[in-house]
């Protein structure tokens, strides 16, 4: 007698390997996970993604919505580099800095 694949003939098989074969076999046909008992993570993964959520959550930037639109606070930055660039304060030109007399 063959049962989706499996042979059972009397005697043979223990009901135990019978039921793990069956539940291996529904498994393979259904999509279901068979689990050994220890935490996987699959709940997680079944789960939705809700990053467009969260990305509705914040309100768009200034510069997104007016391109004419200058944040105050990294004008002040630019202006500050600008006047220790004068004071010669400003951050060393490329391959310039400390580590480079260190070679």
């Amino acid at each position: 007698q063959s049962f989706f694949g499996c042979r059972l003939v009397a005697g043979t098989m223990s009901g135990k390997t019978v039921a793990t074969k069956l539940t291996e076999i529904t498994s393979r046909i259904f999509g279901h996970y068979i689990g050994d008992g220890f935490p996987s993570g699959r709940k997680l993964l079944r789960r939705g993604l809700i990053g467009d959520k969260v990305a509705s959550y914040y309100p768009k930037s200034l510069e997104a919505v007016d391109p004419m639109f200058e944040d105050p606070s990294i004008q002040y930055w630019k202006l500050k580099q600008e006047r220790m660039k004068r004071r010669g304060k400003g951050p060393p030109k490329k391959g310039q800095g400390k580590r480079s007399g260190k070679k």
